[in-house]
This record gives C-alpha cells, structure tokens and sequence, in this order.
C-alpha cells in the first residue's frame, strides 16, 4: 500500500480539499497528537471556508524524537484526521486530508532552519501544547544554548530573532496562543519570557517590543484526541487507499476559548468558518464550565460506578441510574452554581453525554479514577461549597460523590504500586500522591464514621477543614454505611 502523499491522492482521483502551497504564517511547539487534531484542524477548515491561506511550521519542543518529524516529511506534511463521535444523538465518523502543515523540524538537529523562520515576514502566529510542566522558567537556561532547553527559552530566543529582524517595523509582533492546560496559560507563558528577558540582558527595548508588539493570550482548548488508532491502522488504511503512519482521531466535539481583542476575529477567522472557536475578554467563565460540568461530572461519577460494576463510561451512559446520577449532579447542583447564561450551559452539559457515550472510545474508569483526591478538590468541592451558600443544604449527589470517593480509596493492603482496593471478588489499583495512599493504608480500619472524619478534616488534601462544613461529616458517614451494606449502586439510586 503506498504512503499518503500528494502524488497518492492524486492518482487517486482525490476530491477532498488540499492546499499544497501557502504562506508559513503559523509557527507551532509541539507535533503531537493534540495539536493536529485542534489546531492545525481548524487552521485547515479556514483555508478552505475563509481563505486564511496559511500553512503551519511544526517546531518539536524537544530534539529527542524525529519519528513524526520523519513520517510528516514523507508524507508531504500530510495526514489525515478521524473525528468520530455521538452529535445530536447520531454517529458520526467523517475523515478528512489536513494539507495545512508544510514542514516540521527538529530545533536541535535544525536549530539554523528553526531560528530563520523568525525572519519570515508573513509569520503572525505561534502556538504550543508542550505538556502542563511545559511552561516553565529554567533558570540553568542560556541565551547561548542552541536551543535553550526549556519551551520559554526556546520561544525567547525565537521573539529575540523576531526583534532583531523587524523590531523597527510596527505589526511584526506574534498573538502567542499556548494550549496548554494551566490556568492563564498565555499570562504564565509572558512572565517566563520577560525571566528570560531580564536574566540574559536582552535590553529594555526588547522587553517594551514584547509588551507592545505581541499579544500573549490565554486560552481554554477542549477536545478529546485518541491519536494513532494502531489496532484498526490496518483495517483504516485498506478503508482510505493509502498507509498513513500519523493518522490522528478524535471526538467531534471541539470548544477553543480564546481571550483577546475582537479584532482577532478578523485576523484568525474561525468563527467566520463555522468552527467553535470563541474569542472573549474573558476566557474563565468558560474554562469553570468546562472544569465543573465536563470534567466534574467525570470525578464525580466515575468511582461510585467502578464500585457498582461498570468499567468504561460509555457503558455508564446505557445505565438510568448512573446516568440519572450524573445528569442530577449537573442539572440541579453544578450549573446553579455558575455565572453563564443557563442555556449556553445546559447546551454545553447536553454535549456531555453524546461526548460520554461515544462509541470510538472505551474510556476506562480506571484510568479516570488517577489522582482523584486533587481531581475532587479541583472539579466538585468548589461546586458543593458554592451550592452550600447559595441554597444553605447540602447538594445530594456531590455529597454522595464525596462518599464514594472515600469508599473507592478504602484499600485492603499498600503496595510499591499503588493502594489495592477490592470489587466484589476483584482487585484494582489506587493510584495517587504517596501520601494520599499511606493516609488510607493508615485508616483501612476505621468504621464509617471515624473515616469520614478523618478525611474531611485532612487540610492537606482540602486545602481547608471540611468538618466545618454543617451537617458535610455526617452526610458521607450515612452514605458510607449504605455503600457497606447495599453498594454504591443503590447509593445513586438513591440521591435519584
């Protein structure tokens, strides 16, 4: 089977969209998965729908691996993306050819390549998703490192290029746009940079190009991608006609919050094209949508459901009580809690379930279930406290989700790889914070009531003292003792 290229599809006869040549306006950190199934996605849309007529130069954000570097290079900077998913209720698996990457290179073997695109006049854009630890100032970094290890350094080196070449030219600056998943990523990723300003001596006039020639904004990215599909890679490839080594999936759904000026949708016409892309004054409304809606009504359903018998979420969603459970917790106590217009999201928590039950992806509630201390401080302890001060009671199902939690983490023996809990006649894995599963090894013992005191009160893991919350410890005790005698099945059933 031959290798997608151009040549490929044309002897193919394909009728699909391409744009084998445009202007590098878009420089990207980061040649994963994630990336080419956003932003280079919606980059390739507008080409087609707005003539935005831009191609995309992949930076790697480290020099260690050249597979995707490689396999992009012989495939012409192309491959192809599988959204697949639930929309309205209906299946959707659509493919489509993106033709929006023209190049990608590796800033260690091809630092001279990478630093001349700062001398490109057309480029206006960069973006980046180097992981959650990617935005961080390391001081070790020199202005003399070719390339500076970390992604700030790298970018400051890039911006200083930028300077050197056009700083006397107005409008030559960048809209930075990182997808990284850290609050205020593009606030973060400007203070790293003016570090790096200030600790190499690049001079006050950098600095002041910096904060009047580019636009660092901070941004809210929402899509699950599944990457390489290598079980069905044979099977995809006879489908489309050709081998494609970086064929990339994802759901349907997509959300990219953007806070900036408005005068970026002139400039970056998504929206134009019918993409789901929303530039604001202030993207955080939108990102505690996503963190206490999407990602809340994850941790907070997904143990009390391992516990009752389910392992993926797909199958949580053909279950009316569990579903029952999650849609409760979302309609009724999450979204009372939020500040945006109640349609807007009753909208967004109606996706949540075709995106849950998604029929390409088997999301384990193991895998899920990670960390879920810092997950429920972050992703429903907010929503239960905000819900205790607006209503004065406590919220039923969050309040369950809290009990379930504990129960899930009630672990029968510590080993070197996690807490081992018991389901029925199987065993599973805890997987958290050391210190977290020595604190359960520690109490395994405890009766319903002694653990959920212990728990609640462990300002470690709270940030603050839950016990002082009325009526919270013996709530989770009385639920406790349900789970201990009925499951947590009929603990959701319950809350219903």
């Amino acid at each position: 089977m031959e290798r997608l290229s151009y040549e490929t599809l044309k002897e193919q006869h394909y009728d699909g969209y391409l744009l084998p040549e445009a202007p590098e306006r878009i420089l990207q950190f980061g040649e994963g998965n994630f990336l080419r199934a956003f932003v280079d996605y919606f980059v390739d849309v507008a080409n087609e729908k707005c003539g935005f007529d831009s191609k995309v130069v992949i930076v790697q954000p480290t020099g260690r691996s050249d597979r995707v570097r490689n396999a992009l290079t012989e495939q012409d900077g192309l491959y192809t993306l599988l959204l697949r998913g639930n929309e309205g209720g209906e299946k959707v698996d659509e493919s489509r050819v993106i033709s929006c990457v023209s190049r990608c290179l590796n800033p260690v073997s091809q630092y001279e390549q990478y630093m001349e695109c700062a001398k490109n006049p057309a480029l206006r854009f960069i973006t980046s998703n180097t992981t959650e630890a990617g935005i961080r100032y390391d001081a070790s970094c020199r202005f003399e490192d070719r390339p500076a290890a970390s992604f700030p350094g790298k970018l400051t080196q890039f911006l200083y290029a930028r300077y050197q070449a056009f700083g006397h030219e107005k409008g030559k600056g960048f809209v930075i746009l990182p997808c990284e998943l850290i609050d205020d990523n593009g606030r973060e990723l400007k203070k790293c940079v003016l570090q790096y300003a200030a600790q190499w001596e690049l001079g006050e006039s950098f600095v002041r190009w910096i904060d009047e020639e580019n636009l660092f904004c901070p941004t809210l990215v929402d899509r699950i991608v599944t990457g390489y599909p290598r079980e069905e890679a044979g099977e995809l490839g006879r489908r489309l006609g050709y081998e494609d080594t970086v064929l990339d999936t994802g759901e349907v759904f997509a959300f990219w919050v953007i806070e900036g000026p408005e005068r970026l949708a002139q400039e970056l016409p998504f929206a134009a094209a019918g993409l789901p892309v929303l530039i604001t004054d202030n993207h955080k409304p939108y990102k505690q949508r996503k963190v206490r809606i999407l990602n809340g009504a994850h941790t907070s359903m997904v143990l009390g459901a391992y516990l009752a018998g389910q392992d993926i979420v797909r199958d949580c969603m053909h279950d009316e009580v569990i579903r029952g459970f999650m849609n409760r917790a979302i309609y009724e106590e999450i979204i009372p809690t939020l500040t945006l217009p109640k349609e807007e999201l009753e909208e967004f928590a109606g996706a949540v379930t075709d995106r849950f039950n998604n029929p390409f992806i088997d999301h384990a509630l193991l895998s899920i279930s990670l960390n879920s201390t810092s997950k429920w401080k972050a992703r429903v302890l907010p929503s239960l406290k905000e819900y205790v001060g607006r209503f004065g009671r406590l919220p039923r199902c969050l309040g369950a989700s809290l009990a379930c939690y504990i129960a899930f983490y009630r672990g029968v023996r510590l080993t070197v790889d996690g807490l081992i809990g018991v389901r029925g006649e199987e065993e599973y894995t805890i997987s958290d914070d050391r210190s977290v599963l020595e604190f359960y090894d520690a109490h395994r013992e405890d009766d319903a009531a002694s653990i959920a005191q212990a728990v609640l009160a462990n300002e470690e893991f709270w940030g603050e003292d839950l016990t002082a919350i009325d009526g919270l410890v013996q709530a989770v005790t009385e639920d406790l003792r349900v789970i201990e005698t009925q499951g947590a099945y009929e603990l959701m059933r319950s809350c219903l």
